[in-house]
């Protein structure tokens, strides 16, 4: 993603193991005008992106089942895909327990709803409607 260019609308991938967060979240984000994607776990979000679905920020718990949990994931992302920005949550780890990755965000669970979406609203650089802030 280049942060110049303008986002008609937001694509937020969401990577959570439990079902009904991964709901919540998606019905929040989409709510004030975010798409959304959805994936159970790393290798379902890395196929996503890799099939060249438009991702502008991913938002990944740290423990979920498969090969990489989200901080790998995070990683994966950062070397292959540097400007993808990129928002971690946990309720069991701290926000450097182990350390993200450099400038990937952190926020611990449970998290409010406005939390998150003011959160990926400064990360995309766009207001709360979903659309990019006007410079």
């Amino acid at each position: 993603m280049n942060k110049s260019s303008p986002i008609t609308q937001p694509t937020v991938l969401v990577v959570e193991d439990e079902f009904w967060v991964m709901q919540d979240v998606a019905d929040t984000l989409a709510e004030p005008g975010f798409a959304v994607h959805c994936a159970r776990n790393a290798d379902e979000a890395l196929a996503l992106v890799e099939a060249g679905k438009q991702i502008h920020l991913i938002f990944t718990d740290i423990n979920m089942p498969g090969s990489l949990d989200g901080l790998g994931l995070a990683r994966s992302v950062r070397e292959r895909w540097p400007t993808i920005p990129i928002l971690i949550t946990s309720g069991k780890n701290r926000a450097d327990d182990p350390p993200p990755p450099d400038d990937a965000a952190f926020i611990p669970k449970p998290y409010q709803p406005k939390t998150v979406i003011s959160r990926i609203g400064r990360l995309l650089g766009v207001g709360e409607a979903g659309r990019r802030k006007e410079a």
